[in-house]
């Protein structure tokens, strides 16, 4: 339901609290990290992230996603780490 990298996005955006050092973390332009961030708003159907000209601040329903956010990410990376690995089959054996 949730796009990892709007995730990942969102995660650097909470974890640093400005969308400006967020995109430079993630090596993207503000304006992609800006642009992200209201896709997983949209997606959610919820404001997230309460941002004005002096502060970024998660909302409740930020509060709430973080947690979700992180706990899918690393199912997902996890998964990623599981499938990247070899996918030898059978019986290995060594005889001297």
């Amino acid at each position: 339901m949730f796009d990892p990298a709007l995730l990942r996005t969102f995660v650097a955006v909470a974890d640093t609290l400005s969308f400006t050092r967020a995109a430079e973390t993630l090596g993207v332009s503000q304006p992609t990290v800006s642009q992200q961030v209201r896709r997983l708003e949209k997606a959610a159907g919820r404001i997230l992230i309460a941002r004005d000209t002096l502060a970024v601040q998660l909302t409740d329903n930020g509060d709430a996603m973080l947690g979700f956010a992180r706990t899918i990410l690393a199912a997902h990376d996890e998964a990623a780490a599981y499938f990247e690995g070899s996918a030898m089959r059978g019986r290995l054996r060594f005889g001297v």
